[in-house]
């Protein structure tokens, strides 16, 4: 949670203190294609994300409209039985998992008497607290000065009611435009600063040689640190929170005298902030530039096939779908408590496991493979893939080479 303070017209971004404090109410709308079971995961979602913030979640509030009020995102009367639940329950945040626009998040929050984010605002807030690298600082600083520039009126409401009548608009108008100038400028002096980090990462990038490089990517917590660690045989930093990792991280594997690099990347999620994708095109190259790409898949999850859905777009929207992709089912032994009940017969489970990989087997054309990596289930069947998968493209670019070392 970002807001500017001015200091002889500086402005700089506070993160918002005590947030372990905030007790929350989640906030959805059904309208459009978004049905009530749609929105009923999302907020689920939402739910994740505000504990990884460190909110604590009292309360989700669903409302069906034909479409978002354009002043109070919802309905007065759904409003109202909000209010009564905040000032019943002591609740001083509000999340809603669609964007907001300045002035709604201004009317809203005068409605309710409590501070109003949505979606993007979480996301960004804690991609500002687990930036660590000085290019993840600056993209995501970027991002949120992007987020906050056509939101500048709604946080200036204050001053268009200080008079009524001929003038009163002047002055006002006037602050805004001030900030637009300011907050225009360090987005100019960030992307300027982000450019020439690019540039040293795309150095760092084209020194590592000729080596066949393999990126892991996939949906925020389907396990791909964890499973970083296991093939790199190096500790990677892994958490059961969404987006744990957020600088690539980059390791030199060599299977059977065959090396290669396997970077991690930042994990995808449903409506990620437009702002954050461009701030992270940088890291995203890693994404773009890998010869080969083993998508990590959590099997466990209720909704993994529309995560996968979420991956594959984002990775059509960066330019990445038509390189050689290896989807890794993960997470089978949670997959298996969830759906086996323990009195079904060892054959019953073993048929039904083989119908779901022939399913995928399928769809993939024989690209996938069913492992656990908590477990270590199938890591060697995973390697020896992996390797065949290094050593076809090292013979496609190098046709004249027996050996890969």
């Amino acid at each position: 949670m970002v807001f500017l303070l001015k200091n002889d017209k500086q402005y700089t971004l506070i993160e918002k203190q005590n947030i372990s404090e905030e007790r929350a109410i989640l906030v959805g709308l059904v309208y459009k294609t978004q049905t009530e079971t749609m929105v009923n995961e999302y907020l689920t979602e939402l739910n994740f994300l505000a504990e990884t913030a460190g909110a604590v979640t009292l309360k989700k509030f669903i409302q069906k409209l034909p479409h978002p009020d354009s002043k109070t995102f919802l309905g007065k009367g759904k409003l109202e039985e909000i209010k009564e639940y905040v000032q019943a329950k002591g609740v001083n945040l509000a999340i809603f998992d669609d964007e907001l626009t300045g002035s709604q998040i201004g009317n809203i929050s005068d409605a309710l008497g409590i501070k109003v984010i949505d979606r993007s605002d979480l996301i960004l807030d804690i991609f500002a607290r687990r930036a660590k690298t000085a290019q993840a600082k600056v993209q995501v600083e970027l991002a949120q000065y992007q987020y906050i520039l056509p939101r500048l009126r709604g946080m200036w409401k204050h001053l268009e009611r200080q008079g009524g009548g001929i003038g009163s608009r002047g002055p006002g108008e006037t602050e805004i435009e001030t900030d637009r100038r300011i907050v225009k400028d360090k987005i100019s002096l960030l992307r300027k600063r982000l450019l020439e980090i690019d540039k040293q990462a795309s150095t760092q990038r084209q020194e590592r040689g000729t080596y066949v490089r393999v990126a892991l990517v996939g949906y925020t917590n389907v396990g791909k640190s964890t499973l970083m660690t296991l093939l790199s045989k190096s500790e990677v930093f892994a958490e059961n929170k969404l987006f744990a990792t957020l600088d690539t991280t980059t390791r030199k594997i060599v299977y059977e005298q065959t090396p290669f690099l396997l970077s991690d990347t930042v994990g995808f999620i449903r409506k990620l902030p437009h702002h954050l994708v461009e701030s992270f095109k940088s890291t995203l190259d890693e994404v773009r530039e890998a010869d080969c790409l083993l998508h990590v898949v959590d099997i466990s999850h209720p909704a993994y096939e529309d995560q996968m859905g979420v991956v594959n777009k984002t990775l059509q929207e960066i330019g990445a779908f038509d390189k050689p992709i290896l989807t890794i089912f993960n997470k089978m032994d949670i997959y298996e408590e969830k759906v086996f009940d323990p009195w079904l017969d060892e054959e019953v489970k073993q048929d039904m496991l083989n119908q779901l990989k022939e399913r995928w087997e399928h769809l993939t054309n024989g690209e996938c493979v069913f492992i656990s990596a908590t477990e270590r289930r199938n890591i060697d069947q995973l390697r020896d893939t992996i390797l065949k998968k290094v050593k076809k493209l090292y013979e496609e670019r190098y046709p004249y080479l027996t050996k890969f070392y």
